[in-house]
């Protein structure tokens, strides 16, 4: 394995053994190096192409010593449709000397700081991305019920607008969220199915794991934990929502006869 699929994963608390890719170098604090360690590969929101995109670095890019454990480096990705720059920064630390012959690393710090996303009207993603993205860096900086407050409320947003585009009524708080989420989600799951079948039946023991966990019955450990696979089932509703809602348009346009749609 090389460095750039570590980084081109979510971070994780385990260390990872790699190719060396630092041999031969001191490991001087604040020592300057060229490495080669393999395209790093990541997708995120385009806000050129207004879709989601895998975005690549270099193969050889340069990073800096911090010590004999941790190295920082900077890098560029490139969307792979229209070129658009995204910067970000990775600390690696190694439980060993990461200049060996078999370094186990793992990534401590990643920064996203500099990605903005834009609002538009036409853009389906901007309402949810701009959570998610909250939610992955609460999970960087370790703060489980933080990022578990931010995947709850995408799980919200997601079933209150579809609700309001299907004209299902339901009552509120002041804030705007459901006295009871869990009958607005069967309404809506019933007439355009948004939780994606292969966990369909699980769809309400999703929202009420991110609430135990928001609501302190677990601890940031168990947030930490289970923040990536409640990630992707997450943003699996996201997705799925977007997906059905273009269908629907595609019956209309066509006009076909169309049922319980948005």
């Amino acid at each position: 394995m090389r460095l750039s699929d570590v980084l081109s994963k979510k971070p994780s608390k385990n260390y990872v053994q790699i190719d060396s890719f630092l041999q031969n170098k001191k490991g001087v604090p604040g020592q300057s190096v060229k490495i080669s360690v393999g395209n790093i590969a990541l997708n995120y929101y385009c806000q050129e192409c207004e879709d989601l995109r895998t975005f690549s670095s270099r193969d050889k890019l340069e990073a800096i010593f911090v010590n004999k454990n941790t190295i920082s480096i900077d890098c560029v990705l490139l969307c792979a449709v229209c070129r658009k720059a995204i910067p970000l920064w990775f600390l690696i630390e190694s439980n060993n000397d990461i200049t060996g012959q078999a370094p186990r690393v793992r990534i401590l710090k990643k920064s996203e700081k500099n990605i903005q996303i834009e609002e538009t009207n036409n853009n389906y993603y901007n309402k949810y991305v701009a959570l998610l993205n909250k939610a992955e860096q609460a999970f960087n900086e370790d703060l489980g019920a933080g990022a578990m407050v931010y995947l709850r409320k995408v799980f919200e947003k997601i079933t209150v607008d579809s609700a309001n585009a299907i004209n299902v009524e339901y009552a509120k708080y002041e804030n705007g969220n459901p006295k009871n989420f869990f009958n607005l989600l069967k309404k809506v799951d019933e007439r355009c199915s948004i939780i994606p079948r292969e966990f369909s039946r699980d769809g309400y023991k999703l929202f009420r794991e991110l609430s135990n966990i928001v609501h302190g019955e677990n601890n940031e450990e168990d947030g930490i934990k289970k923040f990536e696979p409640l990630y992707r089932l997450v943003v699996g509703i996201v997705e799925n929502v977007k997906n059905h809602k273009e269908i629907m348009e595609s019956l209309q346009k066509l006009q076909w006869n169309v049922s319980g749609g948005e």
